[in-house]
């Protein structure tokens, strides 16, 4: 081929020397110095087109993607719209414009360069192909597909159709049809790297995790800096939980692409999972940006406070995530009183405003969607760790910081069962969580050997799933099923307050017994375990001497039997003093 290409840059030197006056013999020996590499020689020759002929639409759509580049995309355009205005019909030209228009952002008018290019020319498969992204980034995968096979039905080589072609083909729930065309794309050019990725894409959304590991890692042998598999290989190892293997992926992501926020995201996620807050809890902030994959929404208030003297102001501290994360981090709200905060207004989910009330060094609790009062700053109160610079060694851990309503007391303390030990239960979360399908345990019959403590009576708080399980328990399993009567966390308090113990899986109740300084046992999931109960220990220092971590090795059964036998020490324990 090189040969080929030396011989035709003869044959059109030898003809300009012969009839320098032709413009085409000029564009054609830019285009062989571009494809060789040599740019500076291949915009002479196209100048040198123009000069001869000013109207040649070829040379400067070829000068147009010579800027484009180079990144002189103004340039760029220009020279597109000058190739078309020589030549309305000139399909390159629409096609180009079309690209720049897409890597712009510009979709609507990628979309309107395509068809003009489909218009002047329907067998330009490029054009079809091109389309049929602007479809797909639109959500609209049928047209998509369809501009794919239009492309391949033109030009059956053309290897980015069929990679394309696979993605619609996998987000259409497809995987077989996917792969062939993933595979298709490579038998026609190994060196793809963006089919590789994908492929190790679909091989882990199938579990086939050695396969996607081996495709990602193709990727970055032909494109080391390809920014997508070096963030899936984060993904792969941060899911297997191989921490240290994740965190250099997600920051080799960053040093590609400073602005990725999902790998800055996820890199938090490790950093505090490590205990390693102050560089965690700054990334910890990139949940605000909007390109994160599942963006905090913002409230419509400003400005945010950035560490200003609060003397004198009022601030409101926005509660945010789960019901258990507002009610761990509302512990910060009363330390900017000690800043001399005049007036700390705090906001939360509705389910939680009379057990929040509750709280010494807060002025104001209100729901959300309750009308405000005059503020200075408002803050989200898990950015608060990060404002005030706690370490793992600062945790503001003192307990109880949340009490029980007396009147609620009095009123649940008839419902409760007689009996010398009381122990609360739930084993499901909110079937919405991401990591529920680990979380949470597939019944209450999981939790039959505990059943085997002597002295202990149970009480169900769970719910929204799992009530109707615990309303109609397994034989051999008594149970007082409480939980649908609960109205609020106000209810939850008063109930966990007469309780011995709370056994839980990791969800709000969890939290609701730690900041009331009640004993609980909360039993971790191995995939997913959350961030903020560390690694490997079995206690926790947000609820210390209050919460006693049981973290799954296996499935549930072995994590479930500890903490049987643990209850029966307990019990046994408690019946003895």
């Amino acid at each position: 081929m090189r040969g080929f290409s030396f011989l035709a840059r003869l044959y059109w030197e030898a003809l300009i020397r012969l009839r320098p006056e032709r413009a085409d013999a000029h564009n054609r020996l830019g285009v062989l110095h571009k494809e060789a590499g040599r740019l500076d020689a291949a915009e002479a020759a196209y100048r040198e087109a123009l000069r001869r002929n000013p109207d040649h639409a070829g040379a400067r759509n070829n000068l147009g993607v010579l800027h484009k580049e180079a990144g002189r995309l103004d340039e760029a355009e220009a020279a597109y719209h000058e190739a078309l205005r020589c030549d309305p019909g000139f399909a390159p030209a629409h096609n180009n414009l079309g690209v720049l228009y897409k890597e712009a952002g510009r979709l609507d008018e990628a979309e309107a360069a395509y068809c003009e290019a489909l218009s002047c020319n329907p067998r330009q498969a490029d054009a079809h192909n091109n389309l049929g992204v602007i479809f797909k980034e639109s959500g609209r995968l049928d047209e998509a597909e369809a501009a794919y096979r239009e492309a391949l039905r033109l030009r059956p080589g053309h290897a980015d159709a069929h990679n394309n072609l696979g993605v619609v083909c996998k987000e259409s729930e497809r995987p077989q049809e996917a792969e062939a065309a993933y595979h298709a794309a490579l038998r026609l050019r190994p060196d793809h790297a963006n089919a590789h990725n994908n492929l190790g894409v679909l091989y882990k959304e199938t579990g086939r995790l050695d396969e996607a590991e081996a495709a990602y890692r193709a990727a970055l042998r032909l494109c080391p800096d390809h920014v997508d598999a070096l963030y899936n290989l984060g993904v792969l190892y941060g899911d297997q939980e191989q921490q240290a293997e994740a965190e250099s992926f997600y920051r080799a992501t960053l040093r590609v692409r400073p602005e990725h926020a999902d790998a800055a995201w996820n890199l938090s996620l490790i950093l505090l999972s490590q205990g390693r807050y102050e560089e965690g809890w700054a990334r910890y902030e990139t949940r605000c940006n909007p390109n994160v994959q599942r963006p905090h929404d913002i409230p419509d208030l400003d400005p945010v406070w950035q560490g200003e003297d609060l003397t004198g102001k009022r601030i409101v501290v926005w509660l945010e995530q789960g019901f258990g994360d507002e009610i761990q981090f509302a512990r910060f709200a009363p330390l900017l009183k000690e800043r001399g905060c005049a007036q700390v207004i705090l906001l939360c989910s509705p389910p939680l405003r009379e057990l929040l009330r509750t709280l010494d060094g807060v002025d104001v609790v209100l729901a959300k969607e309750d009308p405000l009062p005059a503020y200075d700053f408002w803050i989200f109160v898990m950015s608060l760790p990060w404002r005030l610079g706690m370490r793992l060694d600062t945790i503001p851990a003192r307990l109880p910081y949340l009490a029980a309503d007396p009147v609620r007391l009095e009123r649940w303390r008839e419902r409760l069962p007689e009996g010398a030990l009381r122990v609360g239960l739930v084993w499901k979360g909110s079937a919405s969580h991401r990591n529920d399908a680990h979380r949470s345990m597939p019944g209450l019959s999981t939790l039959a050997p505990l059943w085997s403590a002597p002295g202990v009576v149970f009480v169900s708080l769970q719910k929204g799933q799992g009530e109707d399980e615990a309303a109609h328990p397994p034989p051999g399993q008594a149970l007082t099923h409480l939980g649908s009567e609960i109205r609020d966390f106000a209810d939850s308090a008063a109930l966990v307050a007469q309780l011995d113990l709370v056994i839980c899986v990791d969800t709000a109740i969890a939290h609701v017994a730690g900041a009331l300084g009640k004993p609980c046992w909360v039993l971790l999931p191995k995939r997913g375990t959350d961030w903020r109960w560390l690694h490997e220990r079995s206690d926790s220092l947000w609820y210390p001497a209050t919460l006693r971590l049981f973290r799954q090795r296996d499935g549930w059964e072995g994590v479930v039997g500890e903490a049987a036998a643990a209850l029966r020490a307990w019990a046994g324990s408690r019946m003895r003093s």
